[in-house]
């Protein structure tokens, strides 16, 4: 085994602790091959490594996270103009908040501070689609190359939507109190590392305690996925056999409310039961991008129009992106 397929294999995937815990279970009476007993050790097998990945990545990103607040955020965006501008709001996408509803207040400071809506709305998308727990993640269950492949495509998606509605003028669109609000530039104190240290312990412990009962759901439903829903229900509706599984994941996925760490054991199961792998990011860019809770938040700031606009570069973008990863699947896996 070459020192990737180590790293990737027991130290991101925790392949030693799934087998581990089938010892163990089988030590205590319980078939693994079976369908409860497979199901108890995926579920805990998957429960345990995403919260360790989890609070690990959290505590690491919001550490970095505390080098970019709001203010130096804005200040960094104010410096570049055009499609560099919607680049290095993407960019600054990774590295904030994990799902769409925390990104949202951001946007509206964003937009209100008078940053051009185009890069508001690249930042806008980015931060729930692709950040750098979402790389780590999908590293250690789909491997490197889907990953990669995955997060450069979400913001290709980003500054490709940003810069449509940046050239289509929407400004208008935007509800009054937000561009009304105006902007209040306060310094920020320069931390020390043990207060940056304590803020990205917070921001673990309290993004940990929102999160994991997503997490043990996702995990649920791809337990009973795994263990109990048949093979061919999965190919047939979500497999190579059904052109419209791609759109159909995007629409199924679009309603639901969880981030990258609820949605991963869900397809993780999916694939393993023959879905297509770019089917199952699709559900899980529309899962992440699209929540009904962010789209009613988001309504609140801007008019429905722009709101549409919205709602349909994403969901262009992510089902392009699907149909991509189906058609190069048998390169990346």
């Amino acid at each position: 085994m070459g020192v990737w397929d180590f790293i990737q294999d027991q130290m991101l995937g925790m392949k030693w602790l799934n087998e581990l815990l089938g010892i163990g279970l089988s030590a205590l009476g319980l078939d693994v091959n079976g369908r409860i007993g497979g199901s108890v050790q995926f579920f805990i097998y998957d429960v345990l490594k995403i919260t360790v990945l989890l609070c690990v990545l959290i505590f690491a990103i919001s550490y970095i996270q505390s080098y970019f607040p709001p203010e130096r955020s804005k200040r960094i965006l104010g410096r570049f103009h055009g499609i560099w501008a919607n680049i290095i709001s993407a960019l600054l996408g990774t590295v904030t908040p994990f799902c769409s509803c925390s990104s949202i207040p951001l946007f509206i400071g964003f937009t209100s501070a008078g940053l051009p809506l185009g890069v508001t709305f690249s930042f806008l998308i980015s931060s729930p689609m692709v950040d750098l727990g979402s790389l780590v993640l999908l590293m250690s269950i789909f491997g490197a190359k889907v990953a990669i492949v995955y997060v450069i495509l979400g913001l290709v998606i980003a500054v490709v939507g940003g810069t449509m509605i940046e050239k289509l003028h929407m400004e208008k669109y935007v509800e009054s109190f937000v561009l009304s609000a105006g902007s209040v530039d306060i310094g920020s104190p320069d931390l020390t590392i043990r207060e940056r240290l304590t803020y990205a312990k917070e921001q673990m412990l309290g993004t940990f305690k929102k999160v994991f009962p997503y997490i043990l759901v996702g995990v649920g439903i791809g337990a009973l996925i795994h263990n109990w829903i048949p093979e061919s229900w999965i190919e047939t509706v979500l497999g190579s056999n059904n052109p419209f599984g791609v759109i159909l994941a995007t629409i199924v996925g679009i309603p639901m409310y969880a981030d990258i760490f609820g949605t991963i054991p869900v397809a993780e199961a999916l694939l393993s039961k023959g879905a297509q792998l770019g089917t199952v990011l699709s559900f899980m860019m529309a899962v992440t991008t699209l929540s009904l809770p962010s789209l009613i938040m988001l309504r609140k700031a801007v008019k429905p129009k722009l709101l549409a606009l919205f709602i349909g570069i994403c969901t262009i973008g992510i089902i392009i992106v699907g149909y991509l990863f189906n058609a190069f699947q048998f390169i990346l896996i």
